[in-house]
């Protein structure tokens, strides 16, 4: 497993297991000089973090972290940052009738496959969802730099549950509401209306899907690195990392290949004496590159895998048919604890193409 870090300047690498001892995350490239302490993490692991509510799972986790290294007085040295969160509420045991019963939605084949058999299956291993609060211990750290240093915000929220759907773009304003509910949905009616039809799933055993949209305000105008290196590039390859996703769009996305040119460009004006553009179709991004209009893009979640329905399957060994039902505590639907994953993953590449295009010195003065 030998592609756990991302980003040149800002190098973020993600160990532990689901069900081993700790998981954790280093930070390498850091400047120094920036104010930290755990409780800057913590608020939003706090976000993150299982049994909060009857819509996510249950398994209890305090998920408190713990800074090892790279911070001196409250100020980051320069170093690499190592953090750790213990994990405390594993039940592995009812992992183990499906080590060779492979989970219809899992990895649990593929991976048994590549790794012949050698890889952690319990709870996912390392491609559990549990993993995503390593996302969240380095994207705390890169959402405080970016705001410190280039007063950039970014704000994620649940736009879609299923088939319920907000029917516009949450403003600054509506951003204040996104944590009112355990759905993580600006709009309370709406919200509502999401957190009936995960119930539902729930008590028929099933799971259902969503979708996450993410803002990102005041971001400079360069950041990106075409081609390959582009800015949609490296977010999207971010955030496909998170378990679960299956889509990710920019701007009008795939409605706007429902689109004349006439109607989805973008027409430059004046506004306050900078050049911005007229609608933002493009998400914030032309060529690779951010045009300083806000970042806007959306995040698509299958179904959670993990049901209490009856499913077939095979036994790896005998390839003969079997069938299984998952027990355990999961989620009816991951998207309500996903907000602060995509924050953190949009503000991991943000500052890594900041640090890149020298938009933030190596030493916070």
């Amino acid at each position: 497993m030998s592609s756990s870090s991302i980003g040149q300047r800002y190098v973020f690498t993600s160990f532990g297991e689901s069900h081993g001892r700790c998981i954790g995350a280093v930070v390498d490239g850091c400047p120094a000089g920036l104010d930290l302490e755990e409780k800057d993490i913590q608020k939003m692991l706090d976000l993150r973090k299982p049994g909060q509510s009857i819509i996510t799972t249950q398994r209890k986790e305090e998920d408190k972290v713990e800074i090892l290294s790279g911070v001196f007085r409250g100020y980051t040295t320069g170093a690499p940052i190592a953090m750790i969160i213990w994990n405390q509420d594993q039940r592995s045991k009812d992992y183990e009738n499906w080590s060779l019963k492979p989970r219809p939605g899992h990895s649990d084949y593929p991976a048994y496959i590549k790794y012949n058999g050698f890889n952690d299956y319990r709870g996912g291993g390392r491609f559990s969802g549990r993993l995503t609060a390593t996302f969240v211990m380095a994207g705390a750290i890169a959402k405080k730099l970016l705001a410190q240093t280039l007063k950039v915000d970014t704000y994620s929220y649940t736009c879609q549950v299923g088939k319920t759907k907000m029917n516009c773009i949450a403003t600054e304003k509506m951003k204040r509401a996104i944590y009112s509910n355990e759905v993580r949905c600006p709009d309370s009616k709406v919200a509502e209306k999401m957190r009936s039809a995960i119930l539902a799933a729930r008590r028929s055993g099933d799971s259902v899907g969503g979708v996450v949209e993410s803002i990102t305000t005041n971001l400079p105008v360069g950041l990106g690195e075409p081609i390959f290196g582009s800015l949609e590039s490296d977010l999207s390859k971010a955030l496909f990392s998170i378990p679960a996703v299956k889509g990710v769009e920019f701007g009008s996305g795939f409605y706007g290949s429902t689109l004349h040119g006439s109607e989805n460009n973008d027409e430059f004006i004046v506004k306050n004496g900078k050049i911005a553009t007229k609608t933002n179709n493009a998400g914030g991004i032309l060529g690779g590159i951010s045009t300083g209009m806000p970042l806007v893009l959306r995040v698509a979640f299958k179904p959670a895998s993990s049901i209490a329905k009856k499913q077939h399957t095979v036994d790896v060994k005998t390839k003969k048919p079997a069938s299984l039902v998952v027990q355990g505590r999961h989620d009816p639907c991951v998207v309500p604890r996903a907000p602060p994953v995509v924050d953190s993953l949009v503000s991991v590449v943000l500052v890594d193409h900041a640090l890149r295009a020298g938009f933030i010195p190596p030493v916070i003065r």
